[in-house]
């Protein structure tokens, strides 16, 4: 214990950061100088994983009041409690806002209310917001302004308004990243994220949010887009063309497909995952994906393999393609190609770029069989064709799988085989 009370206050600080805040709290007890030392800590977090539901309140009133550091990097709070009110957040908020809070992080259970100080909405130090389970309400016009807050986490979060979310972004001049994942629970009609600075945007829908009519998207900076779209009802969406973008996640019900593909046409890589009906054309036409690189695909989904072809065709510059189920579909995964239509031309892209082909939980059966001989007969600069071997007992012998493929034909003389069960490459074959 003399060792490490002869190290410097700023170094035992650090090595109390590490601990939870209840159990650093706790050292205060160990000799008059360690009795002030949590007081300076840099990241605070109160949850009942470290102190008890009923004695949570006590114990945050009691401490955070007596924090000195000039600044917070960072705060926590995780509440499930129903006799902490909104007012005692709000408290909390605020003394966190006086010490110039830098991230924050509230997740607040128990009441529809509002838990934010209107001191908040003009934090000039907060960098991080995450938000999960709250209300947000009572959201000021266009006068406050978050200034420094780049990282945006919206989860399962209730709105008063339809316009609640997209008064919040209009503070947020220098937002980059948002996240926000719509629960099942709330009642919002529409929601517009409409963010100049914005540079990644992950947007989460779930599939019984079924009151929602339209949403539109704004966000001419961005470089990378997820979206996942479970709501199955005729959602109007309406995404602005996105000239930055490299790198997009697609998995949309098949009916919002054309609205996604028209903005990201600029996109470098893209992994996609869609259904389509049976009478749906894949996504239009005109649409060219010039800057294209790398297209993983899933193939989990009814009629997928038309979307495959569709993007073969408008990928004249694919070099990367990937085959990849996104979920354990069990059966699903062989019934979702019923068919393969095989391309009238061979497209650009076998011709002149694909350079990389991978077959993620490769099966053997007919469909799938069809679309590896197509891409082996085909691609003319093929370096490598790489087939993992589905773990499942779809009683297809792993060696025949190797077997097969090996007799059929390649384009390209270069290209190699590979085989991998699990982890391993199980062989290889020029």
């Amino acid at each position: 214990m003399s060792r490490i009370n002869g190290l410097p206050d700023d170094l035992l600080v650090k090595i109390l950061s590490y601990l939870p805040t209840k159990v650093a709290v706790s050292t205060s007890i160990l000799s008059k100088q360690w009795q002030f030392l949590w007081m300076w800590l840099p990241k605070l977090e109160y949850r009942p994983k470290y102190v008890s539901e009923p004695a949570l309140k006590g114990f945050i009133d009691k401490n955070l009041p007596l924090h000195r550091a000039h600044v917070i990097e960072s705060l926590r709070l995780t509440i499930s409690d129903e006799h902490i009110e909104s007012e005692d957040i709000k408290r909390w908020i605020e003394i966190a806002v006086s010490r110039h809070v830098r991230e924050l992080e509230i997740s607040y259970e128990p009441a529809y209310e509002n838990i934010f100080p209107s001191s908040f909405y003009t934090c000039e130090s907060l960098e991080i917001l995450k938000l999960k389970d709250v209300t947000l309400m009572d959201v000021p016009p266009s006068t406050a302004c978050l200034p420094s807050l780049k990282t945006l986490e919206l989860d399962s979060v209730s709105y008063e308004r339809d316009e609640s979310l997209q008064r919040l972004l209009s503070i947020c001049p220098v937002l980059e990243e948002l996240s926000v994942h719509f629960g099942g629970e709330d009642d919002l009609v529409e929601f517009s994220i409409i963010v100049p600075s914005l540079q990644r945007l992950s947007l989460f829908i779930d599939d019984d949010y079924l009151d929602l009519d339209r949403y539109v998207i704004d966000t001419p900076c961005l470089k990378y887009f997820k979206l996942e779209d479970w709501n199955d009802s005729r959602t109007y969406c309406e995404i602005k063309n996105m000239p930055t973008l490299e790198e997009a996640f697609v998995d949309v019900f098949f009916s919002r497909l054309e609205s996604v593909v028209e903005s990201i046409t600029s996109v470098k890589r893209l992994t996609i995952c869609s259904e389509q009906e049976e009478e749906e054309d894949v996504y239009g036409g005109g649409f060219v994906f010039n800057e294209l690189e790398h297209l993983k695909l899933c193939l989990c989904k009814k009629k997928s393999s038309n979307v495959l072809a569709q993007f073969l065709k408008d990928s004249p510059n694919l070099r990367v393609l990937e085959i990849s189920p996104m979920e354990d579909h069990g059966d699903d995964v062989l019934n979702g190609m019923v068919s393969w239509n095989e391309p009238s031309c061979v497209p650009e892209c076998l011709l002149s770029s694909l350079e990389t082909f991978k077959w993620s939980q490769y099966f053997a059966r007919r469909q799938g069989r069809e679309i590896a001989v197509y891409m082996l007969k085909n691609a003319c600069h093929l370096e490598e064709a790489i087939f993992l071997a589905d773990t499942r007992e779809f009683g297809v012998p792993k060696f025949k799988m190797v077997k097969e493929l090996t007799l059929y034909s390649r384009a390209s003389s270069t290209c190699e085989l590979v085989f991998v069960e699990g982890h391993h490459v199980v062989s290889r074959h020029k």
